[in-house]
């Protein structure tokens, strides 16, 4: 998930829990771990704040440490809005074991730009990833677009997931790669992600039947 703000508290994945979703708390027994205050206006998300804080907290769990940077307008519970946290950590997916090597370390590696919130790169590694997915299969004919297509009607995935192969991974990566410049949001990112992490699913998770559609319609 997304690091959130959650009243003076922050909600994120924490790397020293296996990356589960825990709660990194700002007070404990009633005293503050500490914090770094600067006043002045400034502008976050076209948003107007008084000040910007630096906040020390602790993983309720384990006890790690960490570091969130908010803006509000003299009360984080009310008011706050988290620009980023540290340690950086996301969801980490669980793919096949027999996903080749060269696959799987470019899904990791998607989801470690995501850890630090470089989401354009992260789904550009994921359209790659499931290009090579392809490629490795046999599709080797054609565009990308063409390989999904293919991919659906011999049947290794749903026309529904074909549908989401193009627009969560396909296009959005096709408009980082030769588009303009533009934000790419955690949002568009994770439908990237999870959408990826289920096309190998679908290649990886019943091999043996798999391969043996891919003999029968002749592309392995």
């Amino acid at each position: 998930m997304k690091a959130e703000l959650t009243g003076n508290n922050v909600r994120a994945n924490c790397p020293d829990c296996d990356g589960v979703i825990t709660t990194f708390e700002s007070t404990r027994s009633g005293s503050s771990f500490g914090s770094i205050i600067i006043e002045g206006k400034l502008s976050f998300n076209g948003i107007e704040h008084t000040r910007v804080l630096y906040i020390l907290l602790r993983c309720a769990n384990c006890g790690r440490g960490g570091l969130a940077k908010v803006h509000d307008s003299g009360n984080t519970s009310h008011n706050g809005h988290l620009e980023w946290f540290l340690p950086n950590s996301v969801d980490k997916a669980n793919i096949p074991n027999n996903v080749p090597e060269d696959i799987k370390s470019e899904f990791t590696e998607a989801e470690e730009c995501a850890s630090i919130g470089a989401y354009r790169a992260a789904t550009a590694l994921l359209r790659s990833c499931l290009e090579k997915t392809f490629k490795v299969n046999g599709y080797t004919s054609g565009n990308l677009a063409q390989k999904i297509n293919k991919v659906c009607d011999d049947g290794i995935i749903t026309s529904a997931r074909k549908n989401k192969a193009h627009e969560e991974i396909r296009v959005l990566g096709n408009n980082i790669l030769h588009d303009e410049w533009r934000i790419v949001d955690y949002d568009e990112y994770d439908l990237s992600h999870h959408y990826t992490q289920r096309i190998l699913e679908d290649f990886y998770d019943d091999r043996v039947e798999v391969e043996s559609i891919l003999r029968e319609k002749g592309v392995y």
